[in-house]
């Protein structure tokens, strides 16, 4: 694994991926990059906005998520207790988004490329980013 998608560069690669910029399609379209990884924390997020009436996806969050995540496309990686560490101790000055902590960690333990539209992330930097 090479690269970890953010919760909404997942997003839109399964719902809009007419949203996603040049560089991030060219990188997903690419077979050599699979598998891509996920946080644990994604399928939750995108749970609890569904759940909230936030987010609509085009089928029942079940049947979504079976299709999101099966490989060898993607690869779930787990809450460890050191991504959950490291998650609290990020270096430097990063926002109080827990999700986007564990994400960010996530790349950090993993070293990833984490691929996200987020701006708070691409300018933080002591984590590898792309949009």
């Amino acid at each position: 694994m090479k690269y970890l998608l953010d919760t909404g560069v997942w997003l839109w690669l399964i719902e809009s991926p007419e949203k996603l910029s040049n560089r991030v399609r060219t990188i997903v379209d690419d077979i050599d990059n699979a598998p891509f990884a996920l946080s644990a924390i994604s399928p939750w997020e995108v749970a609890k906005k569904t759940s909230l009436g936030k987010l609509t996806l085009s089928m029942p969050i079940h049947a979504w998520l079976d299709q999101a995540l099966r490989p060898p496309f993607m690869e779930l990686v787990p809450l460890t207790p050191s991504i959950v560490v490291e998650s609290t101790i990020l270096p430097g000055t990063f926002h109080n988004d827990p999700a986007d902590q564990i994400i960010v960690a996530t790349a950090r333990v993993g070293n990833l490329t984490l691929l996200t539209k987020d701006r708070l992330i691409l300018d933080y930097p002591h984590v590898r980013s792309i949009w």
